[in-house]
């Protein structure tokens, strides 16, 4: 049987093939046909016969079978493609014919663009004029003075000198080499005759002989000329040609004698670092430059430096002090910069991690991890300058990882996995989540977001909102270097981090610790947002794979106690990243609970004992714990109630069992602390919902229609049962935070007995001693950048500090809790309560403590620590962050604006703030207004009118309600009504620190500023007037009596938003009362001597843009309000800046024929707007200029006119010799004074020191000899 051929046949072996298949008379597969010509006449034929008998010429055709005789038809045909058109760059407005034209190389083209060389500049030189007939005989060696530099090449074409071996000239004529017969620049080839090669011999051989004839002085001499003649590139040319024609290795500085049949060794033996053998393989050429790195090291510096060297670790990631001298065995020594220093800089290691070598590659990863890992640990804060991770992410770490996990070597892919662990997860912050889950409200975390950071976008300026970008459409523009700029996360996932991190786990199936990174690092994504948590769960198969691989439903016991793969094993792992993908939101738990199946796990891990577990004892008592807690977040939303009706025998058992597990000689019992939190954190939950039973049995019934959430399974009933056990661990129990917060949860449903409360209320008290706090010395912080933010944790587990287990905060939070509810139920307890909480207070300053403090003002012992409470209350209110909305809304409505906790409103203190003011006026001797003499009087009206300040802010807050809403239900355990455990992006406190300003400034927002940026002046609205009479009414009360709550705003802040009572409206600041509160702010500010106007005020550019704003409005609207006319005397203080001053007497001197503030209504020292002298010469050109051009008079502005003519008077007759050197101004402007001015000056100058009655000058009858000196 013939056989077809194969690409490996040989030509034998097709020319066998070929003679079988003749042999066979087997038909082939193509038959060879002649076409007949029809131009010719002839007719068609069959087959292979020929036509005609004269051996025309015949063409071979090839037919086959089944194929059409006619082409088939392309309509239209397909264009044709060209390669090199997509790589072409063409603008539409591009000329064709100018496009052509570039790429013509025809001759023709090349030659019109020859441009003429520019010889305007060139100077031209005339011939010397001799008395020869001829010209003199040009000689070689006569160039060199008569020609310059720039003429080199007309001497190129008759110079035959032989350069060669001047160029290679030593320092001995000895040393002359002649290393060819003939000269390797002479070639003869320019010579006449047929015997142009002999000429050449005789020309090279009379060089030789007029060299070796030259003394050495000659040789360096000629050699100097001739370099100055020729054209340094024809130089180069001949030392090029020269240094091709002798052997790489010797160089022309160190050139030996040549011997005959042995190679040059450029360096003698004694001096090359190692002894050449004969039997070495490629030592028959030596490269010293190489040879040199097999020299000992230079010995590292042996004392310390202040210059800053270059950071170098281990590849522990230890960084290496530059005198350490470690030895070279360890591998940390290279030929890379600084060879005598050990280890790795940043630098190398970004290099090593793109070798080729993949065993270099994975070091320098996993050096990098290790390097990360410390970094984050705030290792290197003290010794390194800056921070190593925004270093690396600057330098383009987070692309080198996601690149390395493309990396299809696992060793490399498996480093590259566990730096981005190390960069992106923080173990000491997950321990601090995990510790603080079972405290109230641990369920709720923020968000790891970046702070968000506004970006003004130039396409969108100037254009309308409908055809600005949306921000989604700003993000999706955004290339992957910006997003992860700003976002470290979200600059991965639109890498596509998860679609990779899935084929890891679904394709390669790495070891268990890869395993384990990707699950924490999937962990530390899901907490970065609920939008991050979503892409999780959307991920194709990264959840099945997950759930199938890491979550079986079943399982065998691994042989091993560390296995070599964790596939198919439960892993804790994985449980904890479904509850924080749970924690994201109650529809992503729904999708975990039915979707996943994560319901039947959690009913087959937990209806078993942790030993019962296929599974080594510490990885089933993680995963149980973890299993409590998913299961806890879902109880949260109201779901996986049935499951607990299902599991009830289970948990009532481990419920039971508790006493029996903690055993303080057991080495697992923090584990077992942990697994009975979550287990009573989970009975918590499940109470929170079968409470909302009926309220929600209820709601069903009334709702007609509306959309009501369904009842959950559970109801109170099912719950009952757990209060007895529950009782009896709570004396024995050494962790009795969760059991509080499960009484309380009770407590709050149902009514507990008596003997049950006054067993608490005495106990508690008695364990006082292990509430105090240990506070450990303070540590340095981690390296935190804005991309990446976190908790701040590292050094958690030496300094636990807050969140450590001694910690007091979680039991005196739920205790705190606990007794408001029983107080607020049993109110004969309050006193009690109160009084045994007193101890707390003092010693820990508990956050939480307003719930008690509500109570306290009842009962007349306790009345007297109302202030304190009141006190604690304003301090806490603007530390409350997003989340706590309900709270804030309680403190406001309770404490901050009852007339309980101010005391001094009812105990005498209007009264002794008006004797502190008469008293003053005694010492001080001071001509007050008479409006300011009322503030007793006015603190009186501000305690009556208290519940309208209250209900003028809470409608000011009207805008946070939603809010409120949701802060509310998750405070009270309103389950069925929570959509997130994610609380609000952390952005900031749910109130600002400027909070008792919110009236003041919501009005200038509205009112105040026009659309074009500057001031309007247009009608209050409704209400605004009240509305500021109650902010500035509150706003005294808290700077005569709670002066500690404001001192959080600098006092720049405050006069800046109490300024707003000017700009506001071009009335408001005339009406009586509103006049009457703001003179006694004014004076209240007035004497501040910390007041700061160089710091610009939070939300402003700075203070001058304000001062502005002030000076144009009372310009237009003042009238010469005297209130008006103090503000804006204020920053004209001669402490500071002088630019205010200039804006005064400069850009609006216009106000000074208005601003008629007289010395009795300034409350303000005359001496600190004076002293010291002046000495900005621009604001006494001013100051001179207008008491001059009478444009300040002291009728008109009597302040202004004695700051103006003390400082002039200072500068004019100032005796000090110093200042009169110092300025020049002396001698030029006022060089007339004396002359011209002088008389009206002593007629002005005493007139004002006579009317002046607080001001002392010194009047001089004539110019002091000193100035009329220097003006001279």
């Amino acid at each position: 049987m013939l056989r077809r051929p194969k690409p490996t046949d040989s030509e034998a072996d097709l020319l066998r093939e070929q003679e079988r298949f003749l042999t066979s008379g087997a038909p082939s597969a193509a038959n060879v046909v002649r076409r007949p010509d029809k131009r010719r006449g002839e007719a068609g034929g069959e087959g292979g016969e020929h036509q005609g008998e004269d051996g025309e010429r015949q063409r071979d055709v090839v037919t086959i079978e089944d194929l059409p005789d006619q082409l088939p038809s392309l309509t239209p045909a397909p264009a044709k493609k060209s390669r090199f058109k997509a790589s072409r760059v063409t603008f539409e407005h591009e000329d064709s014919e100018a496009r052509l034209d570039t790429h013509d190389t025809h001759i023709s083209a090349v030659l019109s663009r020859i441009v003429e060389r520019d010889t305007s500049s060139t100077p031209i030189s005339l011939p010397a004029l001799t008395g020869l007939a001829f010209p003199k005989v040009l000689h070689c060696s006569e160039i060199s003075s008569q020609v310059k530099k720039g003429s080199h090449k007309a001497l190129k074409s008759y110079i035959i000198f032989d350069t060669a071996f001047v160029f290679y000239y030593r320092t001995s004529p000895l040393h002359i080499i002649f290393l060819f017969s003939l000269s390797p620049l002479v070639c003869g080839q320019g010579l006449a005759g047929p015997d142009s090669s002999g000429e050449t011999i005789r020309i090279h051989r009379e060089n030789q002989a007029k060299l070796q004839a030259m003394s050495q002085f000659e040789i360096l001499v000629e050699q100097k000329k001739l370099l100055s003649q020729l054209d340094p590139r024809l130089v180069e040319f001949v030392r090029s040609r020269k240094a091709q024609s002798v052997p790489s290795s010797a160089s022309p500085s160190k050139h030996l004698p040549v011997k005959s049949g042995k190679a040059n060794f450029p360096l003698e033996n004694e001096d090359l670092p190692v002894k050449p053998q004969k039997e070495w393989v490629h030592m028959n050429k030596l490269e010293p430059e190489k040879l040199e790195w097999m020299r000992d090291l230079p010995a590292p510096r042996r004392k310390g430096t202040k210059k800053a060297m270059q950071a170098r670790f281990d590849f522990a990631g230890t960084l290496i002090p530059p005198t350490e001298d470690l030895p070279t065995h360890l591998g940390l020594h290279h030929h890379g910069e600084e060879p005598e220093r050990a280890g790795y800089s940043l630098q190398e290691l970004f290099l090593l991690s793109r070798s080729q070598l993949i065993q270099q590659r994975t070091l320098a990863l996993s050096t990098l991890a290790n390097i990360l890992s410390k970094a984050r640990a705030g290792e290197y804060v003290s010794v390194l300058t800056g921070s190593i991770v925004s270093t690396l992410l600057d330098a383009g770490l987070l692309f080198l990882l996601r690149f390395a996990l493309d990396n299809s070597v696992e060793g490399a892919m498996s480093a590259a996995v566990h730096a981005l662990k190390a960069l992106l997860v923080c173990a000491e912050d997950e321990e601090c989540l995990d510790s603080t889950f079972s405290w109230f409200r641990g369920l709720a975390s923020f968000p790891l977001l970046p702070s968000a950071q506004e970006e003004e976008d130039e396409e969108d300026e100037g254009l309308p909102e409908y055809m600005r970008d949306t921000p989604k459409e700003k993000e999706e523009r955004k290339s992957d270097h910006d997003v992860a700029r700003q976002d470290v996360v979200k600059g991965l996932l639109k890498m596509k981090l998860l679609p990779r991190l899935r084929y890891i786990l679904e394709v390669v199936r790495p070891s268990p610790r890869v395993v384990q990174d990707i699950l924490e690092i999937l962990t530390r994504i899901a907490r970065h947002s609920s939008s991050s948590a979503t892409q999780v769960l959307d991920c194709p198969r990264l959840m099945e794979t997950v759930m199938s691989e890491f979550l079986p439903p079943s399982w065998t016991m691994p042989s091993l106690p560390l296995p070599q793969s964790v596939y198919g094993l439960p892993l804790a792992s994985n449980m904890k990243l479904l509850r924080v993908l749970a924690t994201s939101g109650r529809h992503a738990c729904a999708r975990l609970l039915n979707s996943l199946g994560v319901r039947e796990r959690l009913s087959s891990l937990l209806s078993a004992e942790p030993s019962e577990l296929l599974l080594e004892s510490t990885e089933a008592l993680r995963i149980t714990t973890e299993a409590y807690r998913l299961w806890a977040v879902a109880a949260g939303y109201g779901q996986a109630c049935k499951l607990y009706i299902d599991l009830y025998p289970s948990l009532a058992k481990a419920l039971q069992s508790v006493h029996r597990l903690l055993a303080p000689s057991d080495p697992l019992l923090p584990l077992q602390i942990q697994r009975v939190l979550a287990l009573l954190c989970l009975l918590t939950q499940v109470t929170h919902t079968a409470g909302c039973h009926q309220e929600l049995q209820a709601g069903m019934v009334s709702s007609q229609g509306e959309e009501c959430p369904p009842p959950p399974p559970v109801f109170w009933g099912h719950v009952t049962g757990l209060q007895a056990p529950l009782l009896g661990h709570l004396k024995g129990f050494s962790e009795t935070v969760a059991v509080l917060f499960f009484v309380l949860d009770l407590y709050q449903q149902h009514s507990l007995k008596t003997e049950v409360v006054s067993f608490i209320i005495v106990f508690f008290p008695t364990r006082s001693s292990s509430v105090v706090c240990n506070v450990q010395s303070s540590h340095l912080g981690p390296e935190t950048i804005p991309s990446l933010p976190g908790l701040a944790c590292p050094g958690l587990r030496d300094h636990p500090g807050l969140v450590g287990p001694s910690s007091p905060f979680p039991l005196l939070t739920s205790l705190g809790l606990l007794l408001e509810t029983i107080t607020s139920i049993h109110k004969g307890l309050s006193c009690k309560v109160a009084l045994k909480s007193m101890l707390y207070v003092q010693q820990t300053n508990l956050t939480h403590i307003f719930f008690i403090s509500s109570q306290v003002p009842t009962e007349p012992q306790v009345a007297k620590h109302a202030s304190m409470y009141h006190q604690v209350a304003l301090v806490l209110l603007p530390w409350l962050l997003p989340g706590s909305e309900y709270l804030a809304h309680e403190l406001l409505s309770t404490i901050i604006f009852s007339k309980d906790f101010l005391s001094e409103g009812h105990s005498g203190g209007p009264e002794a703030v008006e004797l502190g003011e008469l008293k003053l006026q005694e010492e001080t001797k001071e001509h007050t207004s008479p409006s300011l003499q009322t503030v007793g009087a006015l603190l009186r009206e501000a305690c009556v009118q208290l519940p309208s300040i209250r209900g003028c802010f809470l409608t000011h807050l009207a805008h946070l309600e939603p809010s409120v809403l949701m802060s509310r239900d998750a405070l009270l355990g309103r389950n069925p009504w929570i959509n997130s455990h994610l609380l609000p992006e952390l952005t900031g406190p749910t109130l600002p620190s400027d909070w008792p300003f919110l009236p003041l400034v919501s009005l200038y927002e509205r009112s105040g500023v026009s659309d074009g940026g500057g001031l309007a002046v247009e009608e209050l609205p409704g209400g605004a007037l009240q509305a500021v009479t109650h902010c500035l009414q509150w706003l005294l009360l808290l700077e005569v009596w709670r002066e500690e709550a404001l001192k959080v705003m600098p006092p720049v802040a405050k006069l800046a938003r109490l300024s707003c009572v000017f700009l506001c409206s071009s009335d408001l600041f005339l009406e009586r009362l509103v006049q009457k509160l703001t003179w006694g702010l004014f004076r209240l500010r007035s004497r501040l001597d910390s007041l700061d106007l160089n710091f610009p005020p939070p939300g402003l550019a700075s203070f001058q843009d304000l001062y502005s704003a002030l000076l144009t409005q009372y310009e237009a609207v003042s009238f010469g309000d005297p209130l008006f006319g103090c503000w804006v005397l204020l920053p004209l203080q001669r402490r500071y800046s002088a630019t205010m001053k200039l804006a005064v007497f400069g850009e609006h001197v216009g106000m000074l024929r208005s601003l008629g503030v007289t010395m009795g209504q300034l409350s303000i020292p005359i001496e600190r707007f004076i002293s010291p002298p002046e000495d900005s010469l621009p604001l006494l050109r001013l100051y001179f200029r207008s008491l001059v051009t009478r444009t300040l008079k002291p009728c008109w502005c009597p302040v202004l006119y004695v700051v103006a003519l003390s400082h002039v008077n200072s500068f004019i007759f100032s005796q000090d010799a110093a200042a009169q050197v110092h300025y020049s101004f002396h001698k030029k402007s006022f060089r007339g004074i004396t002359s011209c001015l002088l008389p009206c000056l002593k007629f002005v100058l005493p007139r004002a020191c006579l009317t002046t009655v607080s001001t002392d000058f010194t009047i001089y009858t004539e110019v002091p000899r000193l100035t009329m000196t220097s003006s001279c």
